[in-house]
């Protein structure tokens, strides 16, 4: 199976957080999955470290691209056409545009996101695909 981790659940994974789900830390541990990080999570990490909303406990957001590839897990970068078509998605009340357009990348790429935010759900009569508990 193949899951797209929100950018909490990826600094939770990284940090071994036990904010995670047992389910999500199942399923992100399994051997057989395929965990995904998208390089929109790193710049809302790095836009967040550098205004000071996010604390990364020493750690830069460069770090977290090694941090990702020494626990396997996959960067997918963001594609022109997921960018420019993310206006399909239905509902309209959620207006963080890092969420919308990872979101976005899960229903284009038919992938679980696996996060904890329940305003998530309202996306999924546009085909998002969820994973927490």
């Amino acid at each position: 199976m193949r899951y797209l981790l929100d950018t909490h659940t990826f600094l939770w994974t990284v940090a071994g957080s036990k904010r995670l789900s047992l389910r999500a830390r199942k399923e992100i541990e399994d051997p057989d999955n395929e965990i995904l990080v998208s390089s929109v999570s790193f710049w809302e990490v790095a836009m967040k470290n550098r205004r000071g909303k996010l604390d990364l406990g020493g750690l830069r957001p460069i770090d977290l691209i090694e941090r990702a590839k020494d626990m396997e897990i996959l960067l997918i970068g963001l594609d022109p056409e997921e960018a420019a078509t993310h206006g399909k998605l239905l509902e309209d009340t959620h207006f963080d545009p890092f969420d919308r357009m990872l979101i976005w990348q899960a229903i284009s790429r038919k992938i679980v996101l696996i996060s904890s935010d329940t305003k998530f759900k309202r996306f999924r009569r546009d085909g998002l695909k969820l994973l927490w508990n």
